[in-house]
């Protein structure tokens, strides 16, 4: 009698023991080997029907492509940096994740740099037990009382502000994407502009997502408009705070000082910000408890499990796909960058997300077209992966509604996808399209102006005045920042006025690209958009 085929489970990284104790006791071969280089990992992969991996591992096409027995790729935590989701999405791999394993680590890491900043615990320990008694030197500041401005209210952000809040500190915050209501229930209140939040808070903790948007946010001209001793803390993302400009704002006395665990090159043991006195450091300890790690293995194990089993994976990155009917499948990678040029126009938070389906593709289920929208439409706001699963959750705490219309008759169109909402006094209006036998995405309709063009990974949208010499000024800008245009339509409103000019772009558009953009004579508003 021949015995039943294994179903082994390959770990390349290190994983809580109660997470593999969960797969053994499911039945499955529990294979460990940590460490494996590139060329050992593509063997060993051959045969395996689940990979757990942490951060280190490259799951990218050539494993993917070696392991063709994969039915899952576990990732025990919450980036996806390192697996390459679109091709084992093409290949029917579910990659799952953990993705609210370290929050609860990452906002009392932030607590206790608040503290340990505020008081100078790591100066002052190193002081004494290197044999001097200094009171006065470390004496530090209260919390109580105090403002703190939160940049980013996603998850990690909400625990920080209800733990200060305990602390009895006023809570402001800077997250253009949370609405009024939203932050009224959390006592928070928000700001308009990273600038005014550093010039009313005593702290400041980033809770943001790494987009090329918040890269640099907190810079040297920012942080010239500090109140004076501004104390920063950044348990998020590395990158969003120039250290330079930091440490200089720091050595100014514009700023009193910091706590970073996070920094734009990891790992790291140089950086202008360890000499300074004024400021403690950590090596990215955010998700580093037992509790943590416990959780993250625990979770993949429970994902990877059920995956194996056929059973419904609630933490599942791209197992909607699968789910879609042969109609509206090809329109699923299209709806999802509506929704990131939807987030790009519309630059602010919306209450209510109005989705339409016109024509053919409004005889079906468009629920998980949907739910691709609402993915490209919180996927540059928030700071973990949104899923087909997660996605309407996320929505939902960040006070966004979404209404779902249907009609079968399409005015120009066989089929089309339109996304409206307002953001503050904005409106905003995204459309798109398949076009042809290969289903060829195109954008058709951008505030209200009629376009035609196809998407790309760099987009610059740009209102202006219907006058003349606006298009070739901006190309002259284009062209001498070396930025190289692939595609160009000029958008015409319901009056015929060409007011409007979408650009798609080899590569992205610097910030000061646009903004010499935004400047030029007849520009009403110029902003560029990575679709991804």
């Amino acid at each position: 009698m021949t015995a039943a085929p294994t179903t082994r489970v390959l770990v390349t990284e290190q994983l809580a023991e109660r997470g593999l104790d969960l797969l053994r006791d499911a039945g499955f071969e529990v294979d460990e080997q940590l460490g494996l280089g590139p060329e050992a990992l593509l063997e060993s992969v051959r045969g395996a029907h689940a990979l757990i991996i942490r951060s280190a591992t490259q799951v990218n096409a050539a494993v993917l492509e070696a392991a063709r027995d994969l039915v899952v790729v576990g990732r025990a935590g919450i980036g996806l940096d390192n697996v390459d989701v679109a091709e084992a999405t093409r290949r029917g791999v579910m990659v799952v994740n953990a993705p609210q394993s370290n929050v609860l680590s990452a906002a009392e890491h932030t607590m206790a740099m608040l503290l340990a900043q505020a008081r100078n615990i790591p100066q002052a320990h190193a002081d004494l037990t290197a044999g001097k008694w200094n009171r006065s030197k470390w004496e530090g500041v209260e919390l109580y009382g105090k403002a703190i401005g939160i940049i980013g209210l996603g998850r990690i952000g909400v625990l920080v502000a209800q733990r200060c809040l305990a602390f009895g500190m006023t809570l402001l915050a800077f997250d253009p994407y949370v609405s009024e209501d939203r932050a009224r229930q959390l006592g928070v209140r928000l700001v308009a502009t990273i600038e005014q939040l550093v010039a009313e808070s005593d702290f400041v903790t980033v809770h943001a997502v790494k987009t090329p948007e918040t890269i640099g946010l907190l810079n040297a001209e920012v942080l010239a408009k500090a109140k004076p001793g501004l104390r920063i803390v950044n348990v998020g993302r590395g990158g969003i705070i120039d250290e330079q400009a930091l440490a200089d704002a720091i050595r100014d006395g514009v700023v009193g000082g910091a706590a970073i665990d996070v920094f734009a090159q990891e790992p790291t043991t140089e950086s202008p910000l360890f000499s300074l006195p004024e400021v403690v450091v950590t090596p990215h300890l955010g998700a580093s408890t037992v509790e943590a790690q416990d959780k993250a293995g625990i979770t993949i194990a429970e994902q990877v499990e059920l995956a194996l089993k056929g059973d419904f994976v609630p933490f599942a990155v791209n197992v909607a796909a699968s789910e879609a009917s042969g109609t509206v499948r090809p329109f699923l990678p299209l709806a999802e960058r509506l929704g990131r040029l939807f987030t790009g126009l519309a630059g602010g938070a919306v209450d209510t997300i109005d989705v339409t389906y016109e024509g053919a593709i409004a005889d079906y289920d468009c629920r998980v077209l949907t739910l691709s929208i609402l993915r490209g439409v919180l996927g540059p706001v928030v700071e973990e992966p949104v899923t087909f699963v997660n996605a309407p959750q996320l929505a939902e705490e960040r006070g966004i509604s979404v209404r779902e219309t249907k009609t079968s008759t399409a005015r120009d169109y066989v089929n089309l996808i339109t996304v409206r909402g307002v953001a503050g006094v904005r409106p905003t209006h995204v459309a798109g399209t398949l076009y042809g036998k290969n289903d060829a995405p195109r954008i058709v309709g951008l505030d209200e102006h009629i376009v035609d063009l196809p998407p790309s990974s760099h987009m610059l949208v740009v209102s202006n005045e219907d006058v003349p010499g606006i298009i070739g000024a901006v190309g002259t800008i284009l062209g001498r920042a070396a930025v190289n245009i692939d595609d160009m339509d000029v958008g015409r409103s319901p009056s015929g006025a060409a007011a409007l000019m979408a650009i798609s772009t080899t590569e992205e558009v610097p910030a000061a690209v646009v903004a010499e953009v935004r400047a030029s004579r007849g520009v009403l508003d110029a902003k560029a958009i990575e679709l991804g």
